[in-house]
C-alpha cells in the first residue's frame, strides 16, 4: 500500500530500549520503551511524525501559513511552530489559556519561534476552536497568504500516517532485535497516534494488540474519534480495513483530575521512573499513560504478554510549568 508523500523532519528511526530495572521489579512482562521523545529537540515527540505528512500536503497546496490549536502547553502547537520556522513559513496558534499565565515551557518556545498566538477561553476552545481557526484563515487569505489548518494534535486522516510509518519502523526493529511485542501501549489525547498504529497493525496482520491510555475524555469518546480518523485516512489510500469499535482497546480510568491536571501518585511515578531508568516522562501524557500501564499490569490485564512496548511520545517542555508539584 502506497502512503501519501511526506517531508523528512524527524530523527528516525527512534531507539527501542529495555527498561531493565522496572521490568525486574515488576516481575511480569518485559517492558521496552520506544524513544519518540528523541525525534528532535524543538520538534521532539510524536507530533512531528504526523506533521511530516500534514505539512507536505500543506506545501503541495502552496500554503505559507500553518494554523493549529491546543492547550497553552500543547506539544503539537510547539512542534508546528518549530516546523514552520524551519521551513521559512509562518504559524498561528490558537491556545486554550489566559494572557496572564506566566510564559513558560512550550508557550515560551512558541514565542521564541515567532508564532502568532491567540488565547481563547476553555469554553471558546471547546465550542468554537474550528470556527476561530477558519476566521483566522479567511483573514490571512484576504491578505494574500494561503493558510492550512491542522486540527488538535494533527489528528486527522493525513496525520495518521505518521504512526502507520512508525509501526512499520517497529516491525523492522523487532526483526533486528529478534523480539516480538505482544502489546504496544501509547497515551491517547486526540486519537491520531493510536489510529496510525492500529491501521498499520491491521494492514500487516501484526500479532500485537494496540492499547491506548486516554488522558482526557473517556473510552467511548476515543473509540468514536479514532473510528472517524481512520475512515478519513482511508480516503488517502483507497485501502480501507474492516474493524469494529470494540477492536479499539482503550484503558480507561487514568484521566485522574482531568486533562493536564496531575495527582500526587502520578508525579511520584515520574520521579521514580526518572531515578530508576534515567527516562523522564511528562505529567500530561506519558506520566498518566505509564501510570495506567503499571496499574493494568498489577490487575493482570497483560498476563498474556511476554514483551510490552511503551511509546514515549515526548512532552519534556511541559514539565517546567509543573515544577511546583515536585518536591525533593
Amino acid at each position: 500500500m502506497k502512503l501519501p508523500d511526506r517531508i523528512v523532519l524527524a530523527n528516525l528511526p527512534t531507539k527501542i530500549e529495555k527498561l531493565e530495572r522496572l521490568s525486574k521489579r515488576l516481575k511480569g512482562p518485559q517492558i521496552y520503551i520506544k524513544r519518540d521523545d528523541q525525534t528532535g529537540s524543538e520538534v521532539s515527540g510524536n507530533k512531528v511524525r504526523k506533521l511530516e505528512f500534514a505539512v507536505k500536503e500543506a506545501l503541495s497546496e502552496g500554503c505559507d501559513y500553518l494554523i493549529t490549536c491546543g492547550g497553552i502547553q500543547s506539544n503539537h502547537a510547539r512542534a508546528t511552530a518549530a516546523v514552520a520556522a524551519r521551513l521559512g513559513i509562518s504559524s498561528y496558534l490558537v491556545l486554550r489559556g489566559s494572557k496572564d499565565t506566566p510564559i513558560d515551557g512550550n508557550h515560551f518556545i512558541d514565542e521564541l519561534l515567532g508564532a502568532k498566538i491567540k488565547m481563547i477561553t476553555p469554553k471558546e476552545y471547546k465550542e468554537h476552536r474550528m470556527e476561530i481557526m477558519e476566521d483566522i484563515k479567511k483573514e490571512l487569505d484576504a491578505k494574500g497568504h494561503k493558510a492550512y489548518i491542522l486540527p488538535e494534535g494533527a489528528s486527522n486522516g493525513i496525520g495518521t500516517f505518521g504512526y502507520f510509518y512508525a509501526l512499520e519502523e517497529i516491525m523492522e526493529q523487532e526483526k533486528q532485535m529478534d523480539i516480538h511485542f505482544d502489546a504496544i501501549v501509547v497515551a491517547v489525547g486526540s486519537g491520531g497516534t493510536y489510529g496510525g498504529l492500529f491501521y498499520a497493525n491491521e494492514v500487516y496482520k501484526n500479532k500485537a494488540k494496540i492499547y491506548g491510555v486516554n488522558v482526557c475524555d473517556d473510552e467511548e469518546y476515543f473509540k468514536c474519534a479514532i473510528e472517524r480518523i481512520l475512515h478519513e485516512s482511508f480516503t488517502y489510500t483507497n485501502a480501507p480495513i474492516e474493524f469494529k469499535k470494540d477492536d479499539i482497546h482503550i484503558l480507561d480510568g487514568y484521566v485522574g483530575e482531568g486533562y493536564a491536571l496531575s495527582r500526587p501518585e502520578e508525579i511520584e511515578l515520574i520521579k521514580n521512573i526518572a531515578k530508576e531508568e534515567g527516562v523522564i516522562l511528562d505529567p500530561v501524557y506519558t506520566g498518566k499513560a505509564m501510570f495506567g500501564l503499571l496499574k493494568e499490569i498489577e490487575k493482570g490485564t497483560f498476563d498474556h504478554c511476554k514483551n510490552i512496548l511503551f511509546i514515549h511520545t515526548g512532552g519534556l517542555f511541559g514539565l517546567f510549568p509543573k515544577k511546583e508539584l515536585f518536591t525533593f
